[in-house]
């Protein structure tokens, strides 16, 4: 038989099963739609065939990747009713309307021009379309938006009051929204998708500049923008996603410091400096951390940008209070460690660049291929050290993990649990393994597209004359 706790644990490892799953797919949908609106803007502007050949090509993995984003994100609603109603009763007056926010702003924007960037491209002029595009990309920022400002409340919660029922209660909407954490994980999450687009688009850009080599034939143009475009990103925003990470986690020492702790592994108060540990084995147990690899006075350095400031440790909240370390420590190295590489793959190309070698260098092209999936696994590994380093509760310091619970029987919970595991990796499986063969493809010249129909130049319609009308076109355009 499964105790109360056990069902508590299922509940949260149903929540996190699905939340992991349906992050992913809204952050590449965010950066995709970005990348998708510039390459038709550098299409309209340049009347280059091959920016819309790439917009074609990626088009396609939009479409499945948003499907299959908007259809996980929609089991989590209900477990809210299921799993959690407690926490759903608490916190609805204050978070509800926020969500909701979301659907009206955000999802109705997106589904509303949807269709015309999906389907229109022969349907309506060429000006609309790229509006169409615009919109779509833009939606997908405000729903990063509405839902950020959501999941922030929950980590700096402001602006609410308490009703007699225990609910929480909005009393000033502005501190709702723009609570003290909202802006720095806003930026570092939007910052996140686009660089885990990036890597995507330079890792499918290097892998048929590799193949092409293998087979001794020219990479196709296509190929050659996709990963300039892509490297150019990575050089630009990986230096500004650290920058962006170290202002987040300053803000999180001064609001949530005990996150802070577990995440350098700091068990006890460090006085007079404190060393950052670069690498050790956390033991919760005993509250220390074994064979750690440190280097003094930096810890204090950072946080504090003193040479000997205090970093209060764990030691300075009850043991009931303190979050999983273990946990939280690797986590957070992982998330830093691939931001690092990251970093190094940018200024690398930009090296290669300088040197002309940005198409000829094989480790590069390497390099980019095998830090494809890293944006994914620093995504998850940034929101595994936010949610987890949140915990023991589900409002900071107001709302406790096992106090928001529905009182559900153990195997109900497991039921459930085991469904959305067999259908999530039934269906998302074979979304993945599609997307995957549609990368497998080099983007070819006359890319066909999603809509049907000829194209428009058969229409005799060009992306440059469309905003240019008094320009004199080329023939060959």
């Amino acid at each position: 038989m499964f105790s109360e706790l056990n069902a508590l644990a299922l509940a949260r490892a149903q929540f996190g099963f699905t939340v992991a799953l349906h992050i992913v797919f809204p952050a590449f949908s965010i950066g995709l739609a970005s990348y998708l609106a510039v390459l038709e803007a550098l299409w309209l502007w340049t009347g280059r065939s091959v920016f819309m050949d790439l917009f074609r090509y990626w088009l396609k993995i939009f479409a499945i990747a948003f499907g299959m984003g908007v259809v996980s994100g929609l089991v989590m609603s209900y477990q809210f009713g299921t799993n959690w109603s407690v926490y759903a009763d608490k916190t609805g007056p204050v978070l509800g309307p926020l969500m909701a926010y979301e659907v009206m702003s955000a999802f109705f924007l997106e589904a509303g021009f949807l269709g015309i960037m999906l389907f229109g491209m022969n349907k309506v002029g060429p000006g609309l379309h790229f509006l169409a595009s615009l919109m779509v990309a833009a939606g997908t920022v405000f729903s990063a938006f509405w839902i950020l400002a959501v999941n922030s409340w929950m980590q700096t919660p402001t602006g609410y009051g308490v009703n007699p029922q225990g609910q929480f209660t909005p009393l000033d909407w502005g501190a709702v929204i723009f609570n003290p954490s909202f802006p720095y994980r806003l930026v570092h999450m939007v910052l996140a998708a686009y660089l885990t687009t990036a890597l995507v688009v330079g890792a499918v850009g290097a892998y048929h500049l590799l193949a092409s080599r293998r087979a001794h034939s020219g990479a196709s143009e296509g190929a050659r923008v996709m990963f300039s475009m892509a490297m150019w990103m990575a050089a630009l925003v990986a230096p500004i996603q650290i920058l962006a990470g170290d202002e987040h986690g300053l803000n999180t020492l001064r609001y949530q410091p005990m996150k802070i702790a577990a995440m350098e592994g700091d068990y006890q108060t460090q006085k007079g400096g404190a060393a950052l540990i670069l690498f050790g084995l956390p033991d919760q147990a005993n509250a220390t951390v074994h064979a750690k690899i440190e280097i003094p006075h930096l810890s204090s350095l950072i946080l504090t940008h003193s040479w000997d400031g205090e970093v209060k440790g764990l030691d300075a909240i009850p043991r009931a209070d303190w979050p999983n370390v273990p946990i939280l420590f690797f986590s957070f190295r992982i998330m830093v460690g691939l931001g690092v590489l990251m970093a190094a793959l940018g200024m690398t190309s930009l090296v290669a660049r300088w040197r002309g070698g940005l198409y000829a260098w094989p480790w590069l092209h390497r390099f980019a291929l095998a830090m494809g999936p890293a944006g994914f696994v620093a995504l998850l590994c940034g929101w595994i050290t936010t949610e987890v380093g949140r915990q023991p509760y589900t409002v900071y310091g107001l709302l406790r993990t096992d106090n928001s619970a529905s009182p559900l029987a153990a195997p109900a919970v497991a039921a459930s649990l085991l469904a959305f595991v067999v259908v999530y990796f039934a269906v998302f499986t074979a979304g993945v393994f599609y997307i995957l063969r549609l990368m497998a493809h080099p983007p070819a010249p006359g890319e066909p597209g999603i809509e049907e129909g000829a194209p428009m130049r058969a229409a005799g319609i060009t992306p440059a004359h469309a905003l240019n009308p008094e320009r004199t076109l080329n023939p060959a355009e």
